[in-house]
């Protein structure tokens, strides 16, 4: 389970060498992922998503509020919340100079999964991700779809109880998205905890449920897709997201 209790982070911008500015990426925001469940983190590029979800993965502090994962917080669990943690983001970088295969064990590793686990698990995750053919390749070989069906199958070595997901179908074919949203269907089924951030409305409407819009840093509505859609007299998320905030130019 996350928790999520009146976070805000404060930025300092530098405007010119004589002037910097606060900046406000996440205003005030609550709200809370239960187990069994996937809720959308949406908005556009800039809305405070990734700033938040670095927050709820320990990597960011807030300057105000408070993270819970599993009833733990951060500044007295840290090393344990990170250990029931899978994160993916859609620019997560990779050594390009190993394998797959090489990136797959290393991650067994270092979650300590058992030595005598580790090649049935990396055989487990390279069927179900379908990157056996590509296994041995270098990860500089990949294309992006490639590298990102390796970087959800590093995600799941360690069998995390929340997931942490920040724009992970972002310029992917389509072979690749369906592979990732499958996957996140499957372990909602586990009863895994999963907080989902994306700007593809369509994808949150098939995949999650529950939504948190956000603008601007702020939290402008939350509900299931059913329940906005049908407040805000529209028939699709996209157009009710644009319903909340009051038109495409704001």
């Amino acid at each position: 389970m996350i928790e999520v209790n009146k976070v805000s982070k404060t930025f300092i911008k530098e405007i010119s060498k004589k002037e910097k500015k606060e900046f406000l990426a996440d205003d005030n925001i609550s709200f809370e992922v239960k187990s069994g469940e996937v809720v959308g983190l949406l908005g556009p590029n800039g809305a405070g998503k990734t700033t938040l979800l670095r927050i709820i993965a320990g990597i960011m502090k807030p300057t105000k509020g408070s993270v819970k994962i599993n009833k733990l917080n951060y500044d007295n669990n840290a090393e344990k919340i990170k250990k029931q943690i899978a994160f993916l983001s859609g620019n997560t970088k990779l050594y390009k100079d190993i394998s797959a295969y090489e990136l797959l064990k290393m991650c067994c590793e270092y979650y300590q999964v058992p030595k005598q686990e580790i090649e049935d698990i990396i055989n487990k995750v390279a069927t179900e991700f379908n990157i056996k053919e590509f296994l041995n390749q270098k990860l500089a070989n990949l294309s992006t779809g490639q590298l990102q069906r390796v970087n959800i199958a590093r995600c799941a070595v360690h069998n995390p109880d929340i997931y942490i997901f920040d724009e992970a179908t972002s310029g992917l074919d389509i072979i690749s998205s369906k592979v990732i949203l499958d996957f996140i269907k499957e372990e909602k089924k586990k009863n895994k905890t999963i907080i989902y951030s994306t700007h593809y409305m369509e994808e949150a409407e098939n995949i999650c449920d529950r939504v948190v819009l956000v603008h601007k840093g702020k939290i402008v509505e939350t509900g299931t897709p059913e329940e906005i859609i049908k407040k805000t007299k529209t028939t699709n998320l996209r157009d009710a997201f644009f319903e909340v905030i009051g038109g495409q130019n704001e």
